[in-house]
């Protein structure tokens, strides 16, 4: 029986088919060969990216939880730092407040001054005076002047001082922010794992912002915040032991020249006092002896005119006996003792007149220095009266006593003077 070859078919020889056999053994061989070793590769490569990224989340975790720490750290410092500025120009803000108030305390004294110094004009004739009260008064002005220039320079200073203390701590409060603001982010970051929300590709990543600073500059930045407000405070603190030291030295300077100017008016007023008491007894003697002069003038008066009889009669004697005819016309004894008598009255009433233009004239003197003494009084009763009210004027110048409970307050140290709690 015959058979039919296909037509077209290609037909192969046995080695030409063992050959693709082998071939094919050999090809799947090498190709599972491969296969395992891209396998194996694949698994260590993935098991060393999921190494990798492992150990560099955890390397980036510590990382981010060192900084962390570092800006906690530093947050720490400058809320401290912050809080002590504060506080600081709180102080300092009181300081400033005190010596502005003992500054305008300061009117009262100059108000005084110039009353006394005003009212001391109002002396007259030889008891304008350059004395030590008004030595006093004018050293007091210059010592009023001088504490309120001192006051006036601490205030413009501590003003300066609380600016740049307000500066400091306007720096170190931007420095905290943009800290806590750092601070959450980075929390926010550390916190974030695999499966967090909100976790997308982001583009240009990469890329490093504009204005990014090192470690150390950012490390130098908050310490140079942090030493400059040490600075301020440290500059401040000085300032209101100098303030506290201003105060307490205007107050010393003012209560010892206050002092030195009542102990001179108190000593002029007892120089003024004695006079006063002198010429009120140079008076009483003066007009004691003025009524003794005017008393014996009225007796030297009387004298003279007792003497006016008795040289009529005298004389009318004399007269008389010239008119004896012949020789009766005699210069007898009673001649002579008339005679005698003539001349003794004439004598007698020239030196009672004498003495009476002697009396008159001294009794003018004790009047003119009674006048003088009473005009001398009167200038001495204005000068105390004066000083008198200059001192009743100073009397402002007295602390107003405290009451029982403040003072017991202030004994037990419940309650302290403003101006020692200032350092």
């Amino acid at each position: 029986m015959a058979t039919e070859v296909r037509p077209g078919v290609t037909r192969f020889q046995p080695p030409d088919w063992f050959t693709n056999g082998y071939s094919i053994s050999t090809n799947a061989e090498r190709q599972r060969t491969a296969s395992h070793q891209t396998r194996q590769d694949g698994r260590f490569l993935r098991n060393e990216t999921d190494s990798q990224t492992k150990w560099d989340q955890y390397s980036n975790n510590v990382r981010l939880a060192d900084r962390i720490d570092d800006i906690r750290k530093w947050k720490e410092i400058l809320d401290k730092t912050h809080a002590d500025l504060d506080k600081e120009i709180f102080d300092l803000s009181e300081a400033k407040e005190q010596t502005e108030i003992a500054l305008e305390g300061m009117n009262v004294p100059t108000d005084c001054n110039v009353e006394n110094l005003t009212l001391r004009e109002g002396r007259h004739g030889i008891d304008v005076v350059e004395d030590e009260v008004d030595k006093q008064l004018h050293k007091e002005q210059e010592v009023i002047a001088g504490i309120k220039r001192d006051l006036q320079q601490k205030i413009g200073e501590a003003f300066e001082q609380l600016c740049l203390l307000q500066e400091a701590r306007q720096q170190v409060g931007a420095d905290l922010q943009d800290k806590n603001i750092a601070l959450g982010i980075d929390i926010d970051q550390y916190n974030l794992t695999d499966n967090s929300a909100h976790i997308t590709y982001k583009p240009n990543c990469l890329r490093v912002p504009k204005g990014s600073t090192t470690p150390q500059q950012w490390e130098d930045f908050s310490r140079y915040n942090k030493e400059r407000a040490d600075a301020e405070m440290d500059a401040s603190t000085r300032l209101r032991e100098a303030i506290l030291n201003a105060l307490q030295k205007a107050a010393n300077d003012f209560d010892a020249q206050k002092t030195a100017t009542e102990y001179a008016f108190r000593k002029r007023i007892h120089e003024q006092e004695r006079a006063r008491d002198e010429l009120l007894w140079q008076k009483k003697n003066t007009e004691e002896e003025i009524a003794e002069m005017e008393n014996d003038i009225r007796g030297l008066e009387e004298a003279i005119r007792n003497k006016m009889n008795p040289m009529k009669k005298a004389q009318t004697r004399l007269e008389n006996r010239t008119y004896r005819p012949g020789v009766d016309l005699c210069r007898d004894a009673v001649q002579y003792g008339l005679t005698d008598e003539v001349k003794q009255l004439d004598a007698t009433t020239k030196a009672l007149q004498e003495k009476l233009k002697q009396s008159q004239h001294a009794l003018d003197g004790l009047q003119k220095n009674l006048h003088r003494i009473n005009d001398d009084l009167a200038e001495k009763n204005n000068s105390l009266m004066i000083d008198n009210r200059c001192m009743d004027v100073r009397q402002k110048l007295n602390p107003i006593p405290q009451t029982e409970i403040e003072r017991n307050l202030l004994i037990k140290g419940i309650e302290k003077p403003r101006a020692a709690v200032l350092a």
